[in-house]
């Protein structure tokens, strides 16, 4: 399953195939395509988990109005994966509120 128009970005066809990781993981996709579209390509569909209850977010709008499929991309939270162009060697993480998912929560 492969996104091969967006409404909002142009045509960006389909680049070279990449590498890149995926929660530590190696990862394969298309050079220019957006991140979440790689992801969903995998069988992704968790980006995030939500601040106060924890629940699993992912493409929801796909044009980046919306923060469901935020996710931390090189160490950046809050990236929105659904207008990120997907580039050799990038590390993307599944976000929980504001910090990698599984990393420890701090007490306020």
């Amino acid at each position: 399953m492969r996104i091969e128009k967006h409404p909002i970005i142009d045509d960006y066809g389909k680049g070279r195939l990449v590498c890149f990781s995926y929660n530590g993981d190696e990862a394969m996709g298309y050079e220019g395509e957006p991140v979440a579209a790689a992801l969903k390509a995998m069988g992704v569909d968790t980006h995030r988990y939500t601040v106060k209850r924890h629940e699993p977010r992912g493409i929801f709008c796909a044009i980046g109005r919306c923060t469901d499929c935020v996710m931390i991309v090189d160490g950046v939270p809050n990236v929105r994966t659904c207008m990120t162009p997907l580039a050799e060697g990038m590390a993307v993480e599944t976000q929980d509120g504001l910090r990698k998912a599984g990393e420890a929560h701090e007490a306020l």
